[in-house]
């Protein structure tokens, strides 16, 4: 298969056949804004560093680090170095990979398993890392006939072993998590209601003197222990959940009047501004780009 230079090309080729695609990327292309996509996609590193930010969380990227990006959960890479940052990066359409997926076997696990233990990253050992570029070069070596064929077995190899990496990264996560709770009392169980809280209402007032009310904490001491555990902000969190909804609202149909109401924005001026500086473009024009 084609592995392209361009991650542009590369996430428009997976949304228009409804599959995968592959890019190797050496240089940066046009800086983008925060920006969401309609995809699964996976980063991994070769060379180089930057500053990856999702879901306004901040993580260090480095050679060997593979990060595991939702659908329309906001991203963005910036330079920490001069080095050339060398990096593979996988877009696979969510629906294609849920057909590959089975009962016993949720291909899908290693984008929507998020929880305050296990973030987007693992880093990989030197030879997960080996058997990662092996399946990269195997799908660029296909021969023509047969090819849609082998390519969809490799890529669903590829998926059982990095759902089977993060898996036991996951498992080891929790662990030391556990471990570290009994002995220090770090983690705070308070966090994971107040996150499933936010999530289940979204089309509400979400403030903070109401969440604070809401589980009988001070407004000061909830977001030290929101950003503690979380790394980012309580409002910072909640729009951009927000702004994840509105795109898969827009992407269903719905009107720009009625995503905003469903998605708590108040009044269209701040779903506007909101929706537009963190996508790039306005919901309207969004619109038409995914309906």
């Amino acid at each position: 298969m084609q592995i392209y230079d361009s991650c542009k090309s590369a996430i428009e080729s997976c949304l228009e056949t409804k599959t995968f695609a592959v890019a190797r990327l050496y240089n940066d292309e046009k800086t983008m804004s925060i920006h969401i996509h309609d995809c699964y996609e996976i980063y991994f590193s070769i060379s180089g560093g930057k500053q990856f930010l999702i879901d306004n969380r901040v993580y260090e990227f480095m050679p060997g680090d593979m990060f595991f990006i939702n659908q329309y959960e906001s991203h963005y890479l910036t330079q920490i170095d001069q080095m050339t940052h060398e990096r593979i990066v996988l877009s696979i359409h969510p629906e294609y990979l849920k057909r590959l997926s089975t009962e016993q076997t949720d291909l899908c696990f290693c984008f929507t398993c998020r929880d305050t233990a296990f973030g987007h990253r693992i880093t990989l050992s030197e030879e997960e890392k080996k058997r990662f570029m092996y399946f990269v070069h195997k799908l660029s070596e296909q021969p023509e006939y047969g090819q849609d064929v082998l390519e969809q077995a490799v890529f669903a190899e590829l998926m059982t072993c990095l759902n089977g990496i993060f898996l036991s990264r996951c498992a080891q996560k929790a662990d030391a998590v556990q471990t570290d709770s009994q002995r220090t009392g770090k983690h705070d169980a308070r966090i994971d209601e107040i996150l499933s809280y936010i999530n289940q209402n979204l089309a509400e007032d979400l403030n903070i003197p109401g969440l604070a009310a809401h589980f009988y904490l001070s407004g000061s001491y909830l977001c030290k222990i929101f950003k503690d555990e979380t790394g980012t902000t309580i409002n910072r969190y909640i729009t951009a959940k927000r702004i994840a909804r509105a795109k898969a609202l827009l992407a269903d149909g719905y009107s720009v009047t009625e995503t905003g109401n469903l998605c708590g924005f108040g009044d269209y001026s701040n779903f506007l501004k909101a929706f537009t500086k963190t996508v790039g473009v306005p919901p309207k024009k969004y619109a038409t780009y995914v309906q």
